[in-house]
């Protein structure tokens, strides 16, 4: 599914044909996503200005003078710019349209239908499913003693707690597989029993691992493509994500695979302790 670094390439891909420019018409040809669109949603969006497009978390938030439309995007959501010289033809997991002023279209599709379109009202930070979200993983919003703060004295498994949305927001299984490797933990080792030092060195990891993620375009491995249609590249640079029996980068160890919180993990038994 699209995880932190996807999301953000495609916000950085939408914001320049978006910003400042103007809702003229919502067409909502399928409501059956997640929790449903709303039934007003065209009324509150009708001619109503961008005045700016950011990212929380996973989801998009297009920033208007009333309030924001929120979007996520599930597992197999995408969000195209479409120009009104080349416009295709919606295809049946189409859902929603926002045309804009000047012939611009952004299309929301979504197959699984795991993703969200909905409204939020002033203050948007507050909305229900933002106000209690962690920390952004970046050095401003995030600092090393708040992860040595939410490991201490906790028997999860440090991968769990790396991708516990309260802890800090963004680190889907991809990037929590590639950070504990950079940094030489092992993803099942209680939260509570990593040194301080060894938690310095894993945040920094994570930092690094989502900067790297961002700058090639976020990771393709099924359904994910930017705003561009075009897609990420991160899974070219994978150290141990999905790469069970093959040797480590490091010393040539084969990678191993386990499950964690019902997730696949990846890990190598002599590079990880």
């Amino acid at each position: 599914m699209p995880e932190l670094p996807e999301v953000e390439t495609i916000r950085r891909g939408v914001e320049p044909h978006v910003q400042g420019r103007t809702i003229v018409h919502t067409l909502v040809r399928d409501r059956r996503l997640r929790f449903g669109v709303p039934e007003d949603l065209e009324i509150r969006l009708q001619d109503q200005p961008i005045v700016g497009l950011r990212r929380r978390a996973k989801y998009l938030i297009f920033e208007l003078p009333t309030g924001a439309l929120l979007i996520h995007l599930g597992m197999s959501g995408r969000l195209h710019v479409l120009m009104p010289e080349a416009m295709p033809a919606p295809g049946k997991h189409a859902h929603l349209d926002l045309g804009l002023d000047d012939g611009t279209v952004l299309r929301l599709t979504d197959p699984r239908r795991f993703g969200m379109a909905l409204w939020a009202s002033k203050p948007v930070d507050q909305h229900k499913l933002l106000h209690a979200l962690g920390p952004e993983p970046t050095p401003q919003d995030w600092s090393a003693e708040q992860l040595i703060r939410a490991c201490h004295h906790r028997s999860a498994s440090i991968k769990s707690v790396l991708m516990d949305q309260r802890v800090v927001v963004g680190v889907g299984n991809i990037y929590a597989n590639e950070a504990l490797f950079q940094s030489g933990i092992h993803p099942n080792r209680p939260a509570g029993r990593i040194s301080a030092r060894r938690l310095q060195l894993l945040h920094a990891a994570v930092i690094e691992v989502l900067d790297e993620a961002i700058r090639q375009g976020g990771t393709t491995l099924r359904d994910f493509s930017g705003a561009d249609g075009l897609p990420g590249y991160f899974q070219l640079s994978v150290s141990v994500y999905q790469r069970e029996g093959h040797p480590c980068p490091n010393c040539g160890v084969a990678i191993r695979r386990m499950v964690i919180g019902q997730r696949a993990t990846f890990w190598c038994p002599d590079c990880q302790r």
